[in-house]
């Protein structure tokens, strides 16, 4: 009977050395092996672009389109020793650029003092939340993408640095941290053919895992130090941080707290993950999002069930400025608010080895001014939206 792999499992075997075996003696020092997904959508509004996340330019509407699920990966790992190998993975996907260009996700040495300590260092996945490492692997995920109202505001997907992990036993279960510090490596858009360059930013956290039986449970935090100016100015069009200082992003720390718990036990599955952003830039409101979801399998089906949510908290101007000025400020701030709450339904169906097919269904309410997680809302968007997924996942 085939089963669905368990997302976290699944990161883990991405980051070992392909064709080893419990009862392998000598595994090949070269390994191969990839994933990807075939994805169609469309939503029943257009006054709204649909994105998977905010690394993505533009979003769907009421046309069936492959763009924001469609991925493809391909990863080679190079043992050097028992303890010591090389991770290089290309990933193509709808980016920031409008394009599908490859790029260099990882590309790290991963080096083992002991079965309790390992150190990686190059670059590496992004472990802002809880499963956010394996969110572009649609095969190690229940649902077609992760929760757009609890992931969709993270743009970055890699860093360039490095990371210390550690465990021990901890009564009947393992406890898990890790150290993580570097500088972020991507670009995000902002409007058609404006991004933000991101490149260079200090990043550094950290999480704490506890795993005993069929709970895991992971505490987190991440920091950013932007090196770089938001081209608010440009999208505007109006000289907004010389009347507004305080909204400057360059040299601010914006900060993300979560935490997450996934219980799994027999065919059972159920993921509830809560998480807060705060921005020192007055030009990003701060937020809180939250999910869960319910899966049960059957035989080779998987039938799941979720709701996701978030909420910003309104941004202020200075009384002083000018009102024409202050409307078109207000109106570049507007979209980086957030208030609305998916509800969602869909079903994976194993159907042969390393092959899933998915089908999903999901129905936004929100304000008319929750315009953060979209893109190209016209004055006619009612926050309200229903979206219809199909996906087929493979690894290889």
């Amino acid at each position: 009977m085939l089963q669905p792999v368990h997302p976290l499992l699944f990161a883990l075997a991405l980051a070992l050395p392909i064709g080893v075996a419990a009862e392998d003696k000598d595994p090949p020092r070269l390994g191969i092996k990839g994933f990807g997904t075939l994805g169609l959508a469309r939503s029943d509004d257009s006054d709204a672009g649909f994105v998977r996340d905010l690394s993505q330019p533009r979003g769907l509407t009421t046309h069936w389109s492959g763009k924001i699920d469609s991925v493809l990966g391909v990863q080679a790992n190079y043992r050097f020793g028992e303890r010591t190998e090389a991770v290089l993975q290309a990933v193509s996907r709808y980016r920031y650029d409008n394009g599908f260009g490859p790029e260099i996700t990882w590309a790290f040495l991963r080096h083992d003092f002991s079965p309790e300590w390992s150190l990686r260092a190059g670059r590496i996945g992004t472990e802002f939340f809880m499963l956010s490492d394996s969110r572009l692997v649609g095969y190690a995920n229940l649902t077609v993408r992760p929760p757009v109202e609890f992931y969709g505001p993270l743009v970055f997907s890699y860093f360039d640095g490095l990371d210390l992990a550690a465990t021990t036993q901890l009564g009947s279960g393992l406890l898990r941290g890790k150290l993580f510090a570097g500088h972020a490596a991507e670009r995000a858009p902002v409007a058609p053919g404006l991004s933000w360059n991101l490149q260079g930013s200090r990043m550094f956290g950290g999480h704490v895992d506890y795993l005993s039986g069929p709970w895991q449970v992971r505490l987190g935090h991440t920091a950013i130090r932007f090196s770089h100016e938001m081209p608010i100015n440009e999208f505007a069009g109006i000289d907004v941080l010389g009347l507004a200082p305080q909204l400057a992003a360059q040299g601010t720390w914006s900060h993300y707290d979560s935490l997450g718990v996934v219980y799994e036990q027999g065919a059972l599955q159920i993921q509830g993950m809560v998480n807060r952003i705060h921005n020192e830039t007055d030009q990003y409101e701060d937020s809180w999002a939250g999910y869960l979801i319910g899966a049960y399998r059957l035989g080779n089906f998987t039938p799941y069930t979720g709701y996701s949510q978030t909420r910003s908290s309104p941004l202020s101007l200075p009384a002083e400025m000018p009102a024409a000025q202050a409307a078109v400020i207000r109106y570049a701030l507007s979209y980086s608010h957030s208030d609305q709450r998916t509800i969602f339904i869909g079903t994976r169906w194993d159907f042969a080895q390393n092959l899933a097919l998915k089908a999903q269904v999901d129905r936004t309410h929100g304000q008319p001014d929750s315009r953060f997680l979209f893109r190209e809302t016209t004055s006619g968007w009612d926050g309200r939206m229903t979206v219809f997924s199909l996906a087929l996942d493979f690894v290889f």
